[in-house]
Formats: C-alpha cells, sequence, structure tokens
C-alpha cells in the first residue's frame, strides 16, 4: 500500500485460505493492489512483479495475464469488497501500467459492485513516471481518478538507476507537467532520502527544485533496507552504507523547514500536505481503521480481524477462481495488542493519539478497567521529553520526532501478546 505504514503478521504462505473476514460496513475504504511493475526497484518489499514492455496489453509473448488479474480483482471483489467506500486507493505495483481501456474494465467493474464513483470523497491511483502522460492522466481523470501519486524518488539518473528504476528524471519532470496539463489538482510527489553518498545539501536542493512545482502533498521517505530485498543484501555484503544519523537527522530538519515554508505541513511523519490535501485514505490506516484490500498480497482489516491475501500471482488466481476468495493468512490479536497497535500507528500522525479514541477503536475498555496501560507508557515518555500533551492527545515533540519509530515501537513490545 502505497503512503501506508506495514503491519506486523504472522504469514502462512501455503496454508489453505481461512474463513473469510466478517462483512465490512458501508463506507469501508477499498485498497485495490495491482501487482505489475516495470521493473522490481531494488528498496522495494511490497508485493510486485516485473512486466517485459508490452505485456500490459496483452500481447501473446506475456507472462502474466493482466486481463485476467482484472477479472479476478473483480470476482474477488464480489464477494469481499465494501460497498459505499468513502476512499479507493489504487496502489501496487503501478497502476499506471494498465492501458485506459483495462483501467476502465476495473473501475467501471468495481463501480458496478461497490458504487464508489458515488460515495468516494477521495479516490487516489499511484503513477510511475515511464507510465504516465498527458492520456493517461486525463483518462484517470475522466474515470473517477483526481487524485495521483507520482513516484519521483531521486533527482539524480544514478541514484534512479542504483534503485533500479526504468525512468529518468526528465522523464519525472514530463510526468508531473502532463498530470497538470490534463487537469489534475491534486498530485502527490513520492522521494526518498539518506541515500548513501547523498549529503544534506543535495537532498535539500533537489526537495527544493520538487516544492517548485506547486505539488498538494509531498511524501518523503526515509531510506530503509527492508528484508528480502537486493538492497538489504548488498548492505549485508558491504555494497552499500547507510547514512550517518547526522546526516539524516539533517535531512529531516531541512524537510520540516521546506516544506513549512512551501505551505505543506506535516500532519504525518513522512507525509505533507496543503491544508484539505491530506490523504484521508492513509490517515485511516494510522487511525487503525477498517478497510479491505484486494489482489494478490493485499491486506484487509475488519472488526479486530486482519487477514492477507497470497503474495504470489499464481495462487491467488487459483483462489478466487475457486472461491472467490484468496485469504492467506488471519490473525486477531488481544484487546491489549490492539491497543498498543493503536497507538504504535498513531503517534506517526501530528495530531498524537487521544487515549479514549485510542480504547475505542481497539475495544479495550473491560481489559482497562483498572487504568488504561497504554497511558502509563505515553507518560513514561512524556517525562523525558519525547512526548507532549496537547489538548488531551499525545503527541511527539520535537526531541521525540527523530526517534518516533523507537518511540512507537514501545507501545508493541510492552502490550503485544
Amino acid at each position: 500500500m502505497s503512503e501506508s505504514t506495514r503491519i506486523p503478521h504472522t504469514l502462512a504462505t501455503d496454508a489453505p485460505a481461512p474463513v473469510a473476514l466478517g462483512t465490512p460496513s458501508h463506507g469501508t475504504p477499498l485498497y485495490v493492489h495491482l501487482p505489475f511493475c516495470a521493473a522490481k526497484c531494488h528498496y522495494c518489499d511490497f508485493f510486485s512483479v516485473p512486466l517485459e514492455r508490452g505485456e500490459a496489453s496483452g500481447s501473446a509473448s506475456s507472462r502474466w495475464d493482466v486481463d485476467g488479474m482484472i477479472e479476478a480483482i473483480l470476482a474477488e471483489a464480489r464477494v469481499r469488497a465494501p460497498r459505499a467506500p468513502r476512499t479507493v486507493f489504487l496502489g501496487g505495483g503501478t497502476p499506471s501500467l494498465l492501458t485506459v481501456a483495462q483501467l476502465t474494465r476495473l473501475l467501471d467493474g468495481l463501480d458496478e459492485v461497490t458504487g464508489w464513483r458515488a460515495s468516494a470523497t477521495e479516490v487516489s491511483a499511484e503513477c510511475n513516471p515511464e507510465s504516465l502522460d498527458r492520456d493517461k492522466a486525463r483518462a484517470l481523470l475522466d474515470l473517477g481518478v483526481p487524485r495521483l501519486s507520482i513516484g519521483f524518488q531521486s533527482l539524480d539518473d544514478a541514484t534512479l538507476a542504483l534503485f533500479g528504476r526504468v525512468h529518468s528524471v526528465a522523464d519525472s519532470f514530463a510526468a508531473f507537467d502532463a498530470a497538470r496539463a490534463a487537469g489534475v489538482q491534486h498530485l502527490n510527489v513520492d522521494l526518498i532520502y539518506a541515500i548513501p553518498g547523498q549529503g544534506a545539501a543535495d537532498w535539500a536542493r533537489d526537495l527544493a527544485r520538487v516544492l517548485a512545482l506547486g505539488p498538494e502533498h509531498l511524501s518523503a521517505y526515509n531510506l530503509t533496507f527492508e528484508e528480502d530485498t537486493r538492497f538489504k543484501r548488498w548492505l549485508d555484503q558491504g555494497r552499500l552504507a547507510r547514512a550517518p544519523e547526522e546526516v539524516e537527522l539533517e535531512m529531516l530538519a531541512a524537510t520540516r523547514a521546506l516544506t513549512a515554508g512551501a505551505g505543506l505541513a506535516a500532519y504525518e511523519v513522512s507525509n505533507h500536505a496543503r491544508p484539505g490535501e491530506e490523504c484521508a485514505h492513509n490517515v485511516n490506516y494510522w487511525q487503525n481503521g477498517a478497510y479491505v484490500g484486494l489482489g494478490p498480497g493485499a491486506v484487509s482489516k475488519v472488526g479486530y480481524a486482519r487477514s492477507g491475501n497470497p503474495r504470489a500471482i499464481v495462487p491467488y488466481l487459483r483462489r478466487v477462481a475457486a472461491t472467490g476468495v484468496a485469504l492467506d493468512w488471519r490473525e486477531e490479536l488481544s484487546p491489549l495488542a490492539r491497543l498498543g497497535e493503536t497507538w504504535w500507528l498513531g503517534l506517526r500522525l501530528a495530531a498524537g493519539v487521544a487515549p479514549l479514541d485510542a480504547r475505542r477503536v481497539a475495544g479495550v475498555d473491560a481489559a482497562c478497567a483498572t487504568g488504561d496501560p497504554a497511558v502509563t507508557i505515553a507518560d513514561e515518555h512524556a517525562a523525558l521529553g519525547l512526548l507532549e500533551v496537547v489538548d488531551g492527545r499525545y503527541r511527539l515533540t520535537a526531541t521525540g520526532l527523530p526517534v518516533a519509530d523507537a518511540v512507537a515501537r514501545r507501545f508493541l513490545e510492552r502490550l503485544g501478546d
């Protein structure tokens, strides 16, 4: 899920599909995972598979049947999708890699099942520069997708090559200009910083160039070395090195200062937006709300249970063909573990966490009859100057922000099963 927080879970890759989750309520956000990319990025641990040029059109030489994947997603939607979702997010993978005809089939089919065109107040699609031109952007707008997220990632061609990207810096700017020319008024740009060899001044210069374009939203992620990625292997082999901590801190400070100066407030650790342009779909993730994910590798949360589809094409297609459901794993945490997870996610937001709201989301009122253990942990961190209480909400301080992951992880560790 683009612009999302990874959720830990226990994965049983070869297990039979368990019983499906309960029926999602009307309005539950909908995520659709389209797993096809032009190439697999070396840092990426989301499920995706590369398509060779021409495969999106369903040519005879295609390894993957993109049209068949669309039909499988629609079949799964008929069984599991929420009605009247309030947000819809097309992620992947690279949704913009699909042809206009394929996007039309997918979005029209989803509307027939869910009625999203009449209900959704926010609809987003991830795009990469190599597959976004004016015609594609205009088609997405006409199909009901007004918010596009473009993966620039870097403004250095050598870095893009290191990442395994297949576009150039010039392609990124051309894609942004094409989207604007098509009439897109809600644009996000994705960037990565703390890249090996990158200096704080380099990052500030590149960020300023992107902000000069006037995006409504900017996602700036500190490079991470995820397990089972080429980057992590290279790190372990000594072929790559992490950026020094002091450089990362300089980059974080520059990000906050430059985005604020451009009118984009930091509403989440890595996300910045003009007023009213925050990504509502992802805010729901950070608030630990319910959502339904369709497609291979997609995750869902309905009620207190979370589940995920196979991170593989063939098992996903086979299971959907057999039952309309492809769930590969399912978990339901204990009440206190759910509370810890709610704080872990919510502290990423600038608004922070209100204890009463967290208990409601986690369903732990009975478990907290003698006191809220999450508040105890929060108060300990407030005493250290890492959290503060504003209008009854706990949020990260300027001191806590650089160690946000460590602070939030304490709630998982102390309240988990």
